[in-house]
Parts: structure tokens; sequence; C-alpha cells
């Protein structure tokens, strides 16, 4: 098992992406805390997984929610190594002349905002572990942005942006920092992500750009980030590894 023994926070893990990663890492052998904004989604996966998990309630956005869900990881565990930033939101696929200012906010305070709570709340408790990993979960939107997403494409970019100068800022304290950019996936946001309704024809012509010929999964994504978050990675860092289908070629 190649996270055995591991203490890793997952956020946004009370669905999609988030829970697909969560329960990969616990069957890797790590203790996880599954956070999420829905304390009931968290505690669902959390008591599906079992022992080797615990729920939080977080919200992502706010500094002292941020505080909480690494200290429960930390009093619980007695350690931190793992930290994926995998909460994320979205608008509406539709000119970014349309998206109003609110949804702008929150598209940004949870994209973007939210990597500077994780930041100073978890770097200092993977410091006191001796180290330890941070994953990013970006987006293809961030590398090969196309219309109606704009100001998404825009939060990605930066979270990209943000992964690579955490990781050689982070380097001499031993933690590394790396991203996902999965492409568009099987997930509660997809809807939103589509260029009009979710038809089995709007998803046909979004996976006629996917080479390998389908939408990203969540397991597709958790085992890129075991493969990162464990040892065999050690000397991998500042990378954002494309979990597309071929969707950036």
């Amino acid at each position: 098992m190649k996270l055995k023994d591991k203490v890793a926070i997952v956020t946004g893990a009370g669905g999609g992406y988030g829970e697909g990663i969560a329960r990969y890492f616990a069957e890797e052998g790590a203790r996880v805390v599954v956070a999420d904004i829905r304390g009931d989604a968290a505690a669902r996966v959390a008591s599906e997984i079992g022992e080797a998990a615990v729920a939080v309630t977080a919200d992502v956005t706010d500094s002292a929610s941020t505080k909480a869900m690494i200290d429960a990881a930390t009093e619980r565990f007695g350690r931190l190594d793992i930290l994926v930033n995998n909460a994320g939101t979205t608008h509406k696929n539709q000119s970014m002349l349309t998206v109003d200012e609110a949804t702008f906010d929150k598209v940004y305070a949870v994209n973007v905002k939210s990597l500077y709570h994780a930041a100073v709340h978890g770097v200092p408790a993977l410091e006191k572990a001796g180290g330890g990993v941070i994953i990013n979960i970006a987006s293809t939107a961030g590398v090969r942005p196309r219309p109606g997403l704009t100001w998404y494409n825009g939060s990605k970019g930066a979270a990209i942006a943000i992964t690579r100068s955490m990781a050689v800022e982070l380097a001499d304290r031993g933690i590394r920092v790396c991203g996902i950019n999965p492409v568009m996936g099987e997930t509660g946001l997809t809807d939103q992500f589509l260029p009009g309704d979710d038809t089995p024809e709007t998803r046909a012509k979004v996976i006629a750009g996917i080479p390998l010929g389908r939408l990203s999964r969540p397991l597709d994504i958790a085992k890129a980030c075991g493969f990162l978050a464990s040892d065999e990675a050690e000397f991998i860092t500042g990378v954002l590894l494309e979990v597309d289908g071929g969707r950036c070629i």
C-alpha cells in the first residue's frame, strides 16, 4: 500500500473527485480527513470508509474553518502528511459578460483563496511532520481555455501558477507541491460545464474532443493523486499532471 500510515486531508470529499480520492487513499493505507462544506455528505463518505476516516465540516473560503480542519487531522491522527485541495466550483457555461459579480467572487474564493488559507494553516502542520505533499486540483481549463467558462478558466490558471510557485518556495521545507489538471468529469458539476443542457448530444460534442473517448472519472484523478502523494514521486514537485485522455495535446 503506497500510502500506508500517511495522514491526508481531502477537501470537497463529500462527492465527485474528492470522494474518489478519499476512498482510494484509504484503500492505499492512509488515514483520511474527509472534509466538505456539506457535513452530511462528508459523514456519509467517512462512515463508508470506516475507522481510517473522519468527517469534518469545512468551508475552505474561511480561515478559521480551514484551521479547524487542519487541527482535526493532527488531533485525531497525530500528524499531517498530505493535503489535497480538491474543493472547487464554477459558474454555468455562458457569456463572460453575464456572470454576476457574486458568482465571480464565489468562484475565486473557492478555487483560489482557499489555496491561501490551506497554505497558511497547512504548511506549519506539514513542517511539523518533517515535510509532506500538497496536491492542488486545477483543470485543463487553465491550460486550454474555451469560451463560456472564462472566469472559471482564469481561476484554474491561477491555481496552476500558485502550484508552481508554492513548489519552489516550499522545497527547502521538505514539502512537495503538485497539481492535477482533469478534463471534464463525471461529477456533480458536469451540467454546469456543458455548453447547453446536459443531454447525450451535448456530452458527445465534448467527448469528441477527448482522444481517449470519454469523460474523466473520480478514480482516474484518485490514482494520479495517489502516485504524486506517494514516495514513488519523491523527486517530483511543481508538476501539473494532465489527466485528460489527451484533451490538451
